[in-house]
């Protein structure tokens, strides 16, 4: 997994800034009841999604949480006082505190299906009965979006995905979630060159290909043997589903 404290500085940047933010918080506010008047969102990263959250329904409180100092500090100046330094897998608040919980590209980045598990069941702990779950699933598949780029990439090794949408559904029926909705956005400036893919497979962004690894190499060779380094390709389309809790 990437340092996120040695990202922070550059994350927004480098995964679409400000319009994919947009894109995310437009789509999970479809999902989010109007009557809202809590919110927490795990694995808030620098604030940027839940900042727009927060402004786009002054009547709720916001609150944010990320495991990472470096993201947090970021969250922290855009969202003063809401933001807790946190693992989302033992999250620091009471039962049923929350009208409504969000996780914005968490599941997949736990390497566990009992990491996976455990966040799922955290965000259902400090839900209220009749509140809602909103997070993202199927991250890695959505990268997939049919270029010259996924073609080179296509027999590299992958590692399961801790995110389907399947298993996360079982995951939040165990604990009362039930499926109440979902929604698709665009990684609005996240589609792929292949330039910098072979940089980010050299940094170590894909968990089977370590850096250094001879097999590394020879897929960021062939990437960069593909014609326009620097086009990228189609953004990707990340999948949202949201869940409500019984009672």
């Amino acid at each position: 997994m990437l340092d996120y404290d040695k990202e922070a500085d550059a994350y927004d940047v480098t995964r679409g800034g400000e319009p994919r933010a947009a894109a995310a918080a437009d789509a999970v506010l479809g999902l989010i009841p109007a009557q809202t008047r809590r919110l927490l969102d795990v694995a808030c990263g620098t604030g940027i999604v839940t900042r727009r959250l927060a402004a786009a329904r002054p009547a709720t409180r916001v609150s944010g949480a990320d495991l990472t100092y470096g993201m947090a500090r970021m969250a922290a100046v855009r969202l003063p006082g809401a933001v807790v330094l946190a693992d989302g897998r033992a999250l620091p608040f009471p039962d049923g505190m929350f009208d409504a919980v969000t996780s914005v590209w968490l599941l997949h980045l736990l390497d566990r299906p009992e990491d996976v598990r455990a966040a799922v069941a955290e965000c259902a702990r400090v839900l209220r009965p009749g509140g809602v779950y909103v997070t993202t699933v199927d991250k890695a598949a959505a990268h997939d979006v049919g270029s010259d780029i996924d073609a080179v990439l296509a027999r590299r090794p992958r590692r399961p995905a801790p995110d389907a949408a399947p298993l996360v559904e079982s995951y939040a029926a165990a604990h009362l979630l039930h499926p109440a909705g979902q929604a698709r956005f665009p990684g609005r400036g996240q589609g792929r060159s292949p330039r910098r893919t072979a940089a980010d497979l050299r940094r170590g962004w894909f968990t089977r290909l370590p850096p250094g690894d001879p097999l590394t190499e020879r897929f960021a060779n062939r990437l960069e043997a593909l014609p326009d380094q620097e086009l990228p390709r189609p953004d990707p389309v990340f999948s949202l589903r949201a869940y409500r809790k019984a009672g």
